[in-house]
C-alpha cells in the first residue's frame, strides 16, 4: 500500500515537472530578452547622462550642492567641488557589480537557473539572484498594471511628480532605489528582523543578515510578514506624503511594491530586491529618456513610443507566466503533503 502511494505521488510530481518544463520555455526565454534588456541600459544610461541634451541648459558637470536637496544646508552651493556626473558615476558602477554579484550567485550562475528550468521543470530562485529577481521584477510589474487598470475603472488617475530639470530628475531616479532600499528593506526590515529571531549578537552574523535575512532562523514568519506588510504601507505612504510627490493614486502601487520588495528582500537578500528597484527606476527612465532623446519628443510623449510598449508587454507576460509556476508549485507542494 505505501509503495502503491509513494509511486501515485512521483507520477504526480513528474507530471508537475512536466508542465512547469513546457510553462519554463516561454518563460525562460522572456526572462533571457528581459535580461539582455538589462544590460544594455547600463551603456544608454551613461549615453542619456553623458552625451544628450536631456539637462538642456544643464550637463553632467553640474555641482552637485546645488541641488535642491541641499537646500536649507551648509552645502547648498558651496565649492565641494563634486559634480553631479561624478556621483552618477559612482551610483553607475555599484548597480553594475551588484548586477554582476546577481548573476554569478549565491549558489550558481543565471544559465544554470534557466537551463534546469528548461530541462528538468525543476528551479529554486534561492540559487541565483537574477532569476529570483527578473522573475519578481516582472510580478511586481504585471500587479502594478493590474491595480493602474482597476484604480483607472474607478477613475483613480496616476499623477508623476512636477517635471523638474530631466537631467536632475533621472540623477534623482538613479539614486532613490539605494537610499530607500538601505531605509525600508536594510533599516526597517533587516535589523527589526535581527532582533527579533536572532539569537547571537555577532557583528558578522548582525552584517550577514541584513544583506540576506534568510540567514535567520524563523521558526514563526507571521512577525515577518506582518513587519513586511506595515513597512509596505509606509513606502507606499512615502511616495505621496509630501506637496511635490504623486498622486494619491500611487499609494497602491507603491504599497504593493514596497511589499513586494520585502518579501524579496526576506527570502533572497538586498541584492535582489536592490536590483528590482532599480530596475523600476533607471533601466525605466534610461530607455525612456533614451527615446525622447534620439526622437527629440517630450519623455512623456516617449512613454508611448511603440518600444516602450513592447518592453511593458514582454514584462507583463513574463509575469504572468511566473505567477502561474509559483501557483502550480504551491498547488502540487500542498497535494504532495495530504
Amino acid at each position: 500500500m505505501q509503495k502503491i502511494q509513494s509511486n501515485f505521488i512521483r507520477t504526480k510530481l513528474q507530471n508537475k515537472n512536466k508542465i512547469i518544463q513546457l510553462l519554463g520555455i516561454p518563460f525562460t526565454a522572456l526572462l533571457s530578452i528581459i535580461f539582455g534588456l538589462l544590460v544594455i541600459s547600463f551603456p544608454i544610461g551613461i549615453y542619456v547622462v553623458f552625451e544628450s541634451d536631456i539637462g538642456d541648459d544643464i550637463h553632467y558637470d553640474y555641482p552637485l550642492t546645488h541641488l535642491d536637496i541641499f537646500n536649507q544646508t551648509d552645502f547648498y552651493q558651496s565649492s565641494f567641488g563634486v559634480s553631479l556626473g561624478d556621483v552618477f558615476v559612482i551610483l553607475w558602477v555599484f548597480y553594475l557589480v551588484i548586477f554582476v554579484i546577481a548573476i554569478l550567485g549565491p549558489k550558481q550562475h543565471f544559465l544554470k537557473s534557466i537551463s534546469s528550468l528548461i530541462s528538468m521543470g525543476k528551479y529554486d530562485a534561492k540559487l541565483n539572484y537574477m532569476f529570483a529577481m527578473t522573475k519578481w521584477l516582472s510580478i511586481l510589474i504585471l500587479i502594478s498594471a493590474i491595480i493602474n487598470f482597476i484604480q483607472e475603472s474607478f477613475g483613480i488617475v496616476t499623477v508623476p511628480p512636477l517635471g523638474g530639470n530631466s537631467l536632475i530628475q533621472f540623477f534623482y531616479v538613479s539614486l532613490a532605489p539605494l537610499l530607500e532600499e538601505f531605509v525600508f528593506r536594510i533599516i526597517l526590515v533587516g535589523i527589526p528582523l535581527f532582533a527579533l529571531y536572532s539569537a547571537r549578537t555577532s557583528i558578522r552574523y548582525f552584517v550577514k543578515c541584513l544583506w540576506s535575512p534568510s540567514s535567520l532562523n524563523m521558526f514563526d514568519s507571521k512577525k515577518a510578514i506582518l513587519l513586511i506588510i506595515f513597512v509596505g504601507i509606509l513606502f507606499g505612504f512615502s511616495h505621496i506624503a509630501f506637496s511635490d510627490s504623486w498622486s494619491e493614486g500611487k499609494f497602491a502601487q507603491a504599497t504593493a511594491g514596497g511589499i513586494i520588495l520585502g518579501w524579496v528582500y526576506l527570502r533572497y537578500g538586498i541584492v535582489a530586491s536592490l536590483l528590482i528597484h532599480w530596475a523600476t527606476n533607471y533601466f525605466i527612465f534610461a530607455y525612456a529618456h533614451f527615446i525622447s532623446q534620439i526622437n527629440y519628443v517630450p519623455l512623456e510623449i516617449a512613454f508611448a513610443n511603440p518600444l516602450m510598449s513592447s518592453l511593458e508587454w514582454i514584462f507583463l507576460f513574463s509575469g504572468i507566466l511566473g505567477t502561474c509556476i509559483l501557483i502550480l508549485n504551491k498547488f502540487y507542494l500542498k497535494k504532495s503533503l495530504v
